[in-house]
């Protein structure tokens, strides 16, 4: 099956990006570029836990949403967060009302203040994970990594929750620890270009 389709000018995506029409854009200006705001990636490992059993279209429409309602992802003010800010949240019909998923959200923001001060940045420590190049499989073949897997771990063993392998590797394409375009997608050299050009934060 060819992994590509033409886009509105005529140029190679990947396939997946023609599955809805909020995806083009999400694929063209998001999707594995190189990520290192702390907020942004914490943003991203939520949005993943809260697509759980749900597709990234539900999520997706309800982005916005979900940034308004929790602060914009700003994990130091969602770590204050009492239960009668878990009752307002499920209360808001634009975002996913599952009490299970919004108070992980505040766990893991907790658990994001630990590990800041611990390591300097959320980025710093995710990036950590990034795989060799090398022995990446072929794009879009896999749903876990050996450095999903141990990412995962880590995060289990700090106390964060729905973490999983399956979970944390969509972290990692959509973040661009890993360039996943398809080969031929037009975006996979620009993803190359941004991401030679990208420093990989330390601690």
């Amino acid at each position: 099956m060819n992994t590509t389709i033409a886009g509105p000018d005529g140029k190679p995506r990947c396939r997946w990006c023609s599955a809805a029409p909020e995806f083009l854009d999400y694929h063209d200006i998001e999707w594995g570029f190189p990520v290192d705001d702390d907020f942004r990636l914490f943003e991203k490992l939520c949005l993943e836990g809260f697509q759980s059993g749900l597709s990234w279209r539900t999520i997706l429409v309800k982005r916005e949403n979900f940034r308004k309602a929790l602060h914009y992802f700003d994990y130091n003010k969602i770590a204050r967060f009492t239960e009668r800010d878990v009752e307002r949240l499920l209360q808001n019909e634009g975002i996913v009302r599952h009490r299970g998923k919004i108070e992980a959200v505040i766990n893991n923001a907790q658990r994001a203040q630990e590990l800041v001060k611990r390591e300097g940045s959320l980025a710093a420590f995710i990036w950590q994970y990034e795989p060799n190049a090398s022995t990446l499989a072929k794009p879009q073949t896999l749903s876990t990594s050996p450095e999903s897997v141990a990412l995962s771990k880590e995060l289990k063993k700090q106390g964060w929750k729905f973490v999983g392998p399956t979970t944390v590797y969509a972290f990692m394409q959509a973040m661009g620890l890993i360039n996943d375009h398809a080969e031929g997608c037009v975006i996979r050299e620009k993803v190359a270009q941004r991401r030679a050009k990208f420093k990989q934060p330390v601690c």
